[in-house]
Parts: structure tokens; sequence; C-alpha cells
């Protein structure tokens, strides 16, 4: 997420933090460490994320523990940086009401159902098609030709290509699942990112598609994703990839071109899957997967050596007569 270029000094008095470092190091963004570019405000407020903030690109980072700052960087110190950071997404893009009044009433050359909610700021393409019962929230692009099935909720900040079919009941760009656990409850990290959906995408009906927290996630180009699927925030899916229903895919993974995952596939957080990969369905991908590869399994694997281990299971009970034949002959223990 890019902000109006700021000293250091200046996001120290914002967030009523310490600055140690260059305090005329220029901030121009603000992006959680997965994210992360020249110019940008990240936090840390555990350990073990400590030194990747540090030698990240980021400049300014606000912290809670006491280090020396690396060279061309700012700390900021204050207590929770969590929060810090909640603040400063909140100052430089503020909540939008969850009601809005449109800015114009009549776009031309779209069609649009009944009861249709349109935020200020929203431009849609001629050649649209918006079903009943639609909202779409404030400062949105809708590209040509583009058709929206009745009963869509698109978040603010969305950008949708051309030609793209959005099925009923999907949600687009809703809020991040992305918490700090505490003593007194979770808090909720402020999700300013966007969505940005890629030209000729398809998205089949109750899918959802969180927007970014500070950066965007990602649909490419002649992507295809069936029903009920999840796609978590800050997520990057390249072109002509096929995403079959029930798959879930966490926060912050990335999807190379042309990858298939069928039927309820899961995808943790952080995840790379290369071009052209396709997993089974009912695989969990739990390390990231080589390109042009096919995996199955929970821990998936390589399809050929998933089977193997599978039909392997079969022969054990064999095997285990072969090594103590008392067993077969109703030796006690096997009773137990």
């Amino acid at each position: 997420m890019k902000i109006p270029a700021h000293k250091a000094c200046e996001i120290a008095n914002l967030v009523g933090g310490s600055l140690v470092g260059d305090p005329n190091v220029l901030a121009t963004g603000i992006n959680e460490i997965h994210r992360v570019e020249p110019g940008d405000i990240t936090f840390t407020d555990v350990s073990k994320y400590l030194r990747r903030a540090l030698e990240s690109p980021a400049s300014v980072i606000l912290i809670n523990q006491e280090v020396d700052p690396p060279p061309g960087k700012a700390l900021i110190y204050t207590p929770f940086p969590f929060r810090s950071f909640n603040k400063l997404l909140e100052h430089f893009r503020p909540s939008v009401p969850v009601t809005f009044p449109p800015d114009r009433l009549e776009y031309p050359g779209v069609q649009i159902g009944q009861n249709v909610i349109i935020g200020e700021g929203t431009y849609i393409e001629p050649g649209c098609q918006i079903g009943h019962n639609t909202v779409i929230g404030p400062h949105c692009y809708i590209g040509r030709n583009t058709i929206i099935y009745p009963g869509v909720v698109i978040g603010p900040h969305t950008y949708i290509g051309s030609h793209v079919v959005i099925q009923s009941g999907c949600v687009i760009g809703g809020e991040a699942f992305y918490y700090k656990r505490t003593v007194a409850g979770s808090e909720r990290l402020l999700s300013k990112g966007r969505v940005v959906i890629g030209d000729y995408v398809e998205i089949g009906a109750n899918t959802t598609i969180d927007r970014g927290v500070t950066s965007d996630t990602y649909i490419g180009d002649h992507t295809k994703i069936d029903n009920l699927v999840q796609i978590g925030h800050d997520t990057f899916i390249g072109r002509n990839c096929q995403i079959a229903a029930q798959v879930g895919i966490a926060g912050t993974c990335i999807i190379e071109d042309g990858v298939v995952l069928w039927g309820q596939v899961g995808v943790p957080s952080g995840i790379r899957i290369g071009a052209r990969a396709t997993v089974l369905a009912k695989s969990g991908v739990l390390t990231s997967l080589e390109s042009g590869k096919v995996y199955f399994g929970f821990i998936a694997k390589e399809v050929k050596k998933a089977w193997r281990e599978i039909a392997s299971m079969g022969r054990l009970p064999r095997l285990l007569r072969v090594l103590d034949p008392a067993s077969a002959n109703g030796h006690p223990e096997e009773k137990l």
C-alpha cells in the first residue's frame, strides 16, 4: 500500500513512538513483513521475526525491542507495534462506512438490476451487467463486458478486469483473517489492501477472496475458480490456473501460472506452487512444490511416490506375518 512520502520522524509523531536511526528516511508505503519493499513501513513484535524485519527492504520498522538500527533504516520504538501499525493504516486509508451513497445514479451502457448499491468513486465500464441485490464498494473499477450475478458483495478499492464472470454469493475483498492473540483476546490487523482480478477470469458461486492487508490479493488473466473456494489475503495466483471446488488457500501464497488444484486441496500460508503443477483432490500441501509435477496425499508428494506408499500399506499384514509367524497362529498378544 502506497502512501504520500513522510519522513521517519513524522511517522514517529503519528504513533507517539521514539525514533532511533535516520529521522529523514522517507516512508512511501506500508506493508506487512511478507510484502515489504524499499520505502515501506513494517512492524515486528515477536522475536522470531526480528531478524527478518531488520534484514528486510523496509525503511521504517515499528519495534518493541531495543536493537541498533541497520544502516539507512529508522526504528520506531512503541509498546505495541501491532496497534501502532493499525493506527497508521487507518490514518492513511480511513475505513469507509458499511453503507454509502452512490456518487452517480447512471452508468451509460451498463445494465444494473434492482437494489444495487454502488459506492462513491467507483467506475464501471460499458457492457457490464450487474445483477440484483449486489453491493459494490467505493473506489472500485470494473472493466468492460464483465458480468456480476445477483447477490455479490465487492469490497472497497477492488479492481476487476474485462470479460470477468462473478457468480452469485461471492464476496470479493472481505477482511483478511489476520489477528494478534493477546491475553484479553484477539486483535484484528486492519485490511487496507486490494483485490486485483485480471481479464477473462471466472469465479464460481459462494467463493470468497480476501483483500490484502497492505498489498494486493491478485488473480491472473484467464484463471478459472470453481464454487466454494477460499483465497486468503495477499495471495498471488498466476495466469491460466484452474482451482476446483472447496479448495482453501491461505494468505501470502504464490500460485504460479498454469497450476491446477483439484477439489478440497488445502494450502497453508506462505506456500509457493510452481508453474503447471497439478495437485490432486483432497491433498494437503505442507511444503512448497516444484513446477510441472503432479502431487497427491495428505502431505502432498509426487503422485507416483504417494501411490507406492499407499499400495505398500496393503502389504503390511503379510509382511508382519513373515516377520512374526507366531502372530499367524493366534499368538496371545494378537488378541490384546
